[in-house]
Parts: structure tokens; sequence; C-alpha cells
């Protein structure tokens, strides 16, 4: 736009046609930066006990983490989960219905295939 020097004159049109252009550097930015999932965000201790639905005492937290029942982050001496991992392992320890298990009992003596 300005290949000849600019005059003082100039000056408040270079300023916004610099103005628009980091505007449609930022958009562009923005497009490329990956969308964080609502799930991917970090709990502290406090944070996880508030946000599991048993509410569990940091000593059972801590418990779980000894015996490496819940996935979990160390920094340093600082414990941290994953939201998304949470909600992950939360949702792992779904127990099956006696329908669900009979059908799989039936299925497998039948041999229509085995336990999935």
């Amino acid at each position: 736009m300005f290949s000849d020097p600019i005059s003082f004159n100039d000056v408040p049109k270079a300023v916004a046609h610099l103005i628009d252009k980091v505007e449609q550097i930022k958009t562009l930015l923005h497009d490329k930066q990956p969308q964080a999932q609502e799930g991917d965000q970090w709990l502290n201790l406090n944070d996880l006990c508030k946000y599991h639905p048993d509410h569990p005492a940091k000593p059972t937290v801590y418990a779980w983490v000894g015996q490496r029942l819940i996935p979990y982050h160390k920094k340093g001496k600082k414990l941290m989960f994953l939201k998304s991992e949470i909600d992950n392992w939360l949702k792992e320890g779904r127990r099956k219905t006696a329908a669900e298990i009979q059908a799989e009992a039936e299925n497998f003596i039948t041999g229509k295939g085995g336990i999935k």
C-alpha cells in the first residue's frame, strides 16, 4: 500500500492499515489454534475432590494415587488431574446390567460370540 515514503498526512491512514493487518493476523492465528475442549482443564487435588461425584476426602485420593487407580500427573510434589482423563476413568467404572450379562452368557453358550 505504501511503497513510497510516508508523509505526515499519510500517518493516520498507515496506522489504520496496520491495525487492520494486525486484526487479520489475530483472526488467522485464532482460527489455526486447536480449540481446547471443555473437558481438557487441569484440576488440583481440591478441585478433584469437589468435581468427583462422591466428593472423596484428600486421603482417599492420595490412596487412589498410591495404588495407581486414578489417572494423575505429578509436577514436583504437586498432583494434577486432567478433567477429561477423570471423566473417562469414571465412565470405565460402569457395571453391566443383569440383562447384558445374561445376553452375553447366551451368546457365549450358543457360540455367537465371546465376552466383550
